[in-house]
């Protein structure tokens, strides 16, 4: 029997698929991960709870009715994969997303102020080429985007990548980095070609979240001074309205605080804006000011074009905005990338935008619960 709370929460959402987890609720609450409800092909309603057991998804159906299983991270969308690479003597690593072998549709959104990326031109609605093979998320700052030299030596060797004929083929990887030199207490290092090959191998639907990969350096509020940082890493959830899918992968190194959907602080030590708008050092010390990043990448299976994606950015964007404050700031190198897959029609123009407004900040406040 579903409790009277859950129902309540859906209330005024109709249709389709709702993960929405309830944010500062503890497992020891006895409440669900996540709540969901579906409506089949005859407006039938079938619907469950989802709860998160040994680092596990389970869910369960009700109503009489069975359903599929949606994964809760970035891999829901099919042929989507997600690899790590961990450097615990460095305490940093190196996340890979693979596109299914014929490559992706893609844009991007930069919001930060202080970014370290490498082929981002290529998600120009107006650029030549129009799909993707690869992201590639790592930390190490500037220092890291070598890393992508591996991501792409592993798609040549598959043949995947633009194709030029004679000359095989270009893998088109759009990379980003995080600053988390030193972050982790350790010496600073950062990922390699090598790394990065590793994490394409390890590449799959069933990818881990927390503080690997590009995560594993990864802070949040540092407004007010790294002693004051908080772990984060990456966190991922995803969300099904009938055919579509809009799922999110996020790295969260911010300069700002975590916020839950009441607006109350659950990763930071101070208020990060009164801290600032009382005219606070940022970092607390004008000679910290570049350790710090929100990498994201949203996709889904909803068939819509370069010029939508950029806007679905955007959109991915303003919700990062109400999980993280300050967001996007002079110190942080924000860059939001979004993919499709181009497999089903969305039934209107807004339906996407929707659906990644409710599921990029359940990830964002999930980097933070598993850090």
């Amino acid at each position: 029997m579903v409790r009277r709370e859950q129902r309540q929460r859906l209330g005024g959402i109709g249709g389709g698929v709702h993960m929405i987890a309830q944010a500062g609720e503890k497992p020891g609450q006895g409440l669900p991960d996540a709540f969901f409800v579906v409506h089949d092909e005859h407006g039938r309603a079938i619907g469950g709870n989802s709860w998160r057991s040994h680092g596990r998804q389970r869910c369960g159906s009700y109503l009489g009715a069975s359903m599929s299983r949606l994964r809760t991270n970035l891999a829901a969308v099919p042929g989507i994969t997600v690899g790590h690479t961990t450097i615990e003597a460095h305490g940093t690593g190196c996340t890979v997303v693979l596109a299914p072998e014929a490559g992706m549709r893609a844009a991007v959104c930069v919001r930060g102020r202080a970014t370290g990326t490498r082929e981002l031109d290529v998600m120009d609605p107006r650029h030549l080429v129009e799909r993707i093979d690869a992201i590639l998320f790592t930390g190490g700052s500037a220092l890291g985007l070598g890393a992508a030299d591996g991501v792409m030596r592993w798609l040549r060797e598959r043949g995947r990548g633009l194709p030029v004929g004679d000359m095989g083929t270009i893998p088109i990887v759009p990379s980003a980095v995080i600053f988390d030199l030193g972050n982790a207490g350790k010496p600073p290092g950062w990922a390699s070609g090598d790394d990065a090959y590793r994490a394409c191998e390890a590449a799959t639907e069933d990818y881990a979240d927390g503080r690997v990969g590009a995560g594993r350096g990864a802070t949040c509020g540092k407004a007010a001074g790294l002693e004051k940082m908080i772990p984060a890493g990456i966190g991922s959830w995803a969300a099904q309205f009938g055919d579509v899918i809009v799922s999110a992968l996020v790295v969260v190194n911010a300069v700002g605080d975590i916020r839950n959907g009441r607006g109350e602080i659950i990763a930071g030590k101070v208020d990060s804006l009164r801290y600032l708008a009382e005219g606070g050092a940022p970092l607390g010390d004008p000679a910290r000011l570049n350790r710090n990043t929100t990498l994201a990448v949203i996709a889904t299976n909803a068939d819509i074009d370069r010029v939508q994606l950029q806007a679905l950015a955007q959109t991915g964007s303003d919700a990062l905005a109400r999980r993280i404050t300050p967001y996007g700031t002079l110190f942080d190198g924000d860059v939001i990338f979004t993919v499709s897959t181009a497999a089903v029609r969305p039934k209107s123009p807004l339906q996407v935008d929707a659906i990644a407004a409710l599921v990029v900040p359940e990830a964002v406040e999930r980097s933070v619960r598993h850090g």
